[in-house]
């Protein structure tokens, strides 16, 4: 038998009646419980969260995205691009290029959009645009002298727009030659094969069309904006684009998904770790009370711990009944509570318990678990209780034996 855990338990948990320090107890172990349950549930929500934005993100955003730093458009090097494709890591390689135009519809009707152009064969994200597409077909191929060209739902829903309409682009490079030039601006003209609606975080109106087309449209011979990368994990994109730096160097910026839109994944993960310093205020509050809670057993039974000291027992010994006592009461609080939160959490996982009050893409509120997540309120809410047996357990081992034994 372990006569620390032993003593530490008689002393924590007495059976013979219910007093103050029981009460303080319960309320440590009850505070505990409570912090550590929300900590991990509202945690969980957070990671739900952040999976949801970053997956519809990824609808659009590659894995890595590969730019010139100074200039807008780099030339397409077959060669670098082969050398990347070796990579172990790479699955895929798309260019691109991307750029603003103007958007002229039948009537004259007129807007400023995002233009990309993709190749069909090679798009990183083709599947998700072609499981997208509500009406027509996915197709930017030239038929009938038309490139094909793909849409959003907005502009359909604004403009009226549908599959076998033509439209035309204009480029700010074409617009800017007819000043120049006094002539009639130049406008590439192509005919819509299909509508696309994906639920996206950022609006922005993009229109797809063929890679070749894209040149001819912002006249780039051989040039591409840049290119994107598809990994065989997207986790290792860090590891990845710290090595596509050192092939390429400096001159050209290799950015990972969650640098493509390092803003919004900063400000979830600000309110996240806020959420959980706030949230362990209620830890800490419990954990005054067991500084209270077991002051009060060092005061109580400080005769009981003058005569074990008489008998032969350590002053070290002593504070390691009363360290034993805190870790004891962390230990349940923290054990009721981990798996009261995980249990919720799971829950809410499944069946979708807590409805969102409006909804966003989502009907309820996302989980997702994390195993570090759990170590870290578990061992947060530990070591809180560690410390707080600290105090009481140095005035423990302080107490004299004649002077406990005489009741002073």
């Amino acid at each position: 038998m372990n006569i620390i855990r032993f003593i530490s338990r008689r002393y924590l948990f007495s059976r013979k009646h219910v007093s103050l320090i029981s009460v303080l107890t319960g309320i440590s172990i009850a505070g505990i419980t409570l912090g550590t349950a929300l900590l991990i549930i509202v945690l969980s929500v957070f990671n739900g969260f952040f999976d949801v934005i970053r997956g519809f993100l990824l609808s659009f955003d590659p894995d890595i995205r590969v730019e010139l730093r100074v200039d807008p458009v780099m030339i397409y090097d077959a060669d670098l691009m082969s050398e990347i494709r070796e990579h172990p890591e790479v699955v895929n390689l798309a260019p691109y290029i991307e750029g603003k135009a103007m958007l002229v519809t039948e009537g004259n009707r007129n807007d400023v959009v995002t233009v990309r152009g993709v190749e069909r064969g090679s798009h990183i994200r083709i599947t998700e645009l072609e499981n997208s597409v509500r009406n027509g077909v996915f197709d930017l191929s030239i038929q009938n002298n038309r490139p094909g060209v793909v849409i959003g739902e907005t502009l359909v829903n604004r403009y009226g727009i549908s599959p076998g309409d033509e439209l035309a682009l204009l480029s700010p490079t074409g617009m800017r030659r007819a000043l120049t030039q006094f002539s009639a601006p130049r406008a590439s003209r192509f005919k819509v094969r299909g509508t696309y609606n994906i639920q996206q975080i950022i609006d922005d109106d993009i229109v797809y069309i063929d890679l070749e087309a894209a040149q001819r449209l912002f006249n780039m011979r051989n040039e591409i904006t840049g290119f994107d990368i598809q990994l065989t994990d997207t986790d290792r994109a860090e590891r990845v684009k710290a090595d596509l730096t050192g092939i390429l160097g400096d001159d050209y910026r290799v950015q990972t998904w969650y640098d493509l839109q390092k803003p919004l994944y900063d400000v979830m993960y600000i309110e996240k770790w806020g959420s959980y310093f706030i949230l362990m205020i209620i830890v800490l509050v419990a954990v005054l009370n067991i500084i209270g809670s077991l002051t009060m057993i060092v005061i109580q039974k400080k005769k009981d711990i003058g005569v074990l000291i008489a008998m032969g027992m350590t002053p070290k010994t002593i504070k390691k009944i009363f360290v034993s006592q805190g870790i004891q009461i962390g230990l349940i609080g923290c054990g009721i509570g981990g798996t009261l939160g995980v249990l919720l959490s799971l829950a809410q996982k499944e069946y979708g318990l807590v409805k969102l009050t409006s909804s966003f893409i989502i009907d309820a509120y996302p989980i997702m678990i994390s195993p570090f997540d759990i170590l870290l309120v578990v061992g947060g809410s530990m070591l809180l209780c560690l410390g707080a047996s600290w105090y009481p357990a140095m005035r423990a081992s302080q107490v004299e034996p004649a002077d406990a034994v005489r009741g002073e």
